[in-house]
């Protein structure tokens, strides 16, 4: 059977290569794969080229500007570059804006992906018979789309889907039209449901960001009801190699769950947050040190989100059994490493802040 990637160069399309999950992937893909990849992005609040410094002078890099809601220009995309490969990972993604806003949820992750799926179709149904064995399409979506969890258990890939915000009813949603799209017409693809995903490059408004740039300013530090919500994080970096597995050696129409058992509560990570910069501070002979401050003394409790889940887990069993990817780096590497590239990123923080501004 035909593999769509190896030391052979082939040309990798990634929808949302600017964000941050994107960025990982195509700096991956770049820095350590001869392919050539085609990032498509709209360019919207979170994305920004600041995400893929020197990305430009790759000569196996091309950037197109383009809407995947776009169905016309996916096509005329698609049939230029012709892809091995398509690494679906646009989408808008964070909760909170979702809530307040749902209508660009269900545009971008619903009718994004079908316009999507419809241009790699049509592209595909006109392949030889060895390249269409050969072609891949790869949606990559969230645990969110399960619901919650209680105490125990673990999300399986066979979970029964249950989302309780506009976004991750929005993923479900793609999520089932990608299977569709597979089962009706036969197109080859692939999908993962990842946990939360955190490292440098996300865009200041998730947690982990906002708990270090909150509390480098000395600012208060907010956090949902109690802070005991659960969530399963994953390294970025992490997460790119898994799915560039996934397209290697993932069974056609399955799906594969990515996580690192990495459960924490969201008051243990903003603590381990705190503590991490008191310990960089204490180094440094900085002034929190010499004053005896403690970052978690910022720490306040706000109202709780709408509709907030209160556990996510994941059960990585099938990633690790069937395609051998495992995690390189423990919760505690990652953290630590995100934590000082913020502290050293202040610059980009600022700026990628100040660009989505001017882009509302």
């Amino acid at each position: 059977m035909s593999t769509p990637l190896g030391e052979k160069p082939q040309t990798i399309l990634v929808t949302g290569g600017s964000g941050f999950i994107g960025s990982a992937l195509v700096r991956l893909l770049l820095g350590s794969t001869p392919h050539r990849v085609i990032n498509v992005d709209k360019l919207t609040y979170s994305g920004s080229p600041l995400n893929l410094p020197g990305a430009e002078k790759n000569a196996n890099y091309v950037f197109e500007h383009a809407d995947i809601c776009d169905e016309k220009r996916m096509r005329e995309i698609v049939a230029e570059h012709k892809p091995t490969v398509i690494m679906h990972l646009a989408a808008e993604s964070h909760v909170d804006r979702s809530i307040s806003g749902p209508g660009a949820f269900i545009e971008t992750n619903i009718k994004g992906t079908y316009s999507l799926l419809e241009a790699a179709r049509g592209y595909w149904n006109e392949l030889s018979a060895s390249s269409k064995e050969s072609f891949r399409f790869l949606h990559v979506s969230t645990d969110e789309v399960y619901g919650t969890l209680g105490e125990t258990g673990e999300f399986r890939e066979t979970t029964p889907y249950a989302p309780n915000s506009p976004y991750s009813a929005s993923k479900a949603g793609s999520d089932h039209l990608v299977r569709a799209w597979h089962h009706t017409f036969g197109l080859p693809i692939l999908m993962t449901n990842c946990s939360n995903n955190y490292g440098p490059h996300q865009f200041p408004e998730k947690l982990i960001p906002v708990v270090i740039m909150k509390a480098f300013r000395r600012e208060p530090i907010p956090v949902y009801g109690q802070g005991i919500n659960v969530r399963d994080w994953l390294f970025v970096d992490d997460h790119a190699r898994a799915l560039i597995q996934v397209v290697e050696k993932g069974r056609l129409g399955e799906t594969y769950n990515v996580g690192c058992r990495n459960e924490r509560k969201n008051i243990e990570v903003v603590r381990s947050i705190c503590s991490t910069l008191d310990e960089i501070s204490s180094q440094s002979g900085g002034a929190s040190a010499s004053e005896g401050f403690r970052h978690d003394s910022l720490i306040t409790f706000v109202t709780d989100r709408p509709g907030h889940d209160l556990r996510y887990a994941i059960d990585p069993t099938k990633i690790e059994n069937e395609i051998g990817w495992k995690p390189q780096k423990t919760f505690e590497e990652g953290l630590k490493e995100t934590v000082k590239w913020y502290l050293d990123n202040t610059a980009w923080a600022e700026a990628i802040v100040k660009e989505a501004a001017g882009k509302k």
